[in-house]
């Protein structure tokens, strides 16, 4: 049986607008892309750039520190000087990002259960 915890309120990250979120213990960046939420790892691979500190341009985030491009949808790298995928919640791990219209809280399942 999946476990989802409450991650943040849909109000707190709005359509073009990111943020970072600590799960289980490990920092995510729940990215709001055109209305639809995803989740990858919130170090950038290359340094360890803190994501949430970086740029979103539509479906790309920007390190802040050497200026790696990530897509929020899949994790992969875009441009470098970063050469690994941002660990994508949903694509990497099976976790699932869900909300329902009407309700006010996004949720995520449990890094626990990986």
């Amino acid at each position: 049986m999946e476990e989802f915890v409450k991650i943040a309120e849909i109000t707190e990250i709005s359509s073009g607008k990111m943020k970072k979120i600590a799960v289980d213990g490990k920092d995510i960046l729940v990215a709001n892309v055109e209305g639809m939420c995803y989740a990858i790892g919130n170090k950038c691979t290359h340094f360890g750039g803190d994501l949430s500190k970086g740029s979103l341009f539509g479906k790309s985030v920007k390190c802040p520190l050497h200026g790696s491009l990530f897509d929020v949808t899949t994790g992969e790298v875009q441009k470098g000087p970063a050469k690994k995928l941002s660990k994508n919640m949903k694509q990497k791990s099976k976790k699932k990002i869900s909300w329902s219209e009407g309700f006010d809280e996004i949720h995520m399942d449990s890094l626990t259960n990986a």
